[in-house]
């Protein structure tokens, strides 16, 4: 089976005031991050969707060694930019599962990474998705028999909606540092203290 992983990273940061792509924890930035914990996983390729001025954004990483795409629509919300990655995935790589995340989870790494695949193996289910603060979200992995109702997604909804549509075929995984992520100064702080 061939994992593709779709890395987020489209957004303005509005609620932060400046692009938490580029905020740097442990003397790198979270995207280059996000970036070589997907490499060192199992999975077989990464693709990097930008939005929001993604020549800026680009200085944050090695843009070189992995393939980026832009989604021109990324204000239109979530979906749009899941879409320009999944799309991406199915032309380019002909990949059998998906993995999305997202660069603002700083405590997602290669380990978790490779659970959600090796659970996708094992229990035979659909969709792997995470589970922390009494709900169940990314990082999650689906496979390709969701891509269809992955690509009908419309503005701000997002693999949530997926996930919920069936609970059936859902595992969850426990990540309760999936509740982590970056809005705010205050948000940044508290993570300074824990990484």
């Amino acid at each position: 089976m061939k994992t593709g992983i779709i890395l987020l990273a489209a957004g303005s940061s509005s609620r932060l005031g400046r692009p938490k792509q580029l905020v740097e924890l442990g003397g790198k930035t979270l995207i280059q991050n996000a970036i070589e914990e997907s490499k060192k996983s199992q999975a077989d390729s990464i693709v990097i969707v930008l939005g929001w001025n993604p020549d800026f954004i680009q200085t944050g990483f090695e843009s070189k060694n992995v393939p980026v795409v832009i989604n021109k629509s990324w204000e239109e919300g979530m979906a749009s930019s899941m879409q320009t990655g999944l799309k991406f995935l199915i032309e380019n790589i002909q990949t059998d599962q998906v993995i999305l995340m997202l660069c603002d989870q700083p405590f997602v790494d290669a380990v978790l990474l490779n659970r959600l695949i090796e659970e996708k193996e094992s229990s035979g289910k659909g969709i792997i998705a995470c589970s922390y603060s009494g709900t169940i979200g990314v990082p999650a992995l689906f496979d390709a028999s969701y891509f269809n109702e992955l690509l009908s997604l419309k503005g701000s909804e997002g693999a949530k909606k997926v996930i919920f549509n069936h609970s059936e075929d859902v595992l969850a995984l426990d990540f309760p540092e999936g509740a982590i992520d970056l809005d705010t100064e205050d948000d940044l702080k508290k993570i300074k203290n824990l990484k």
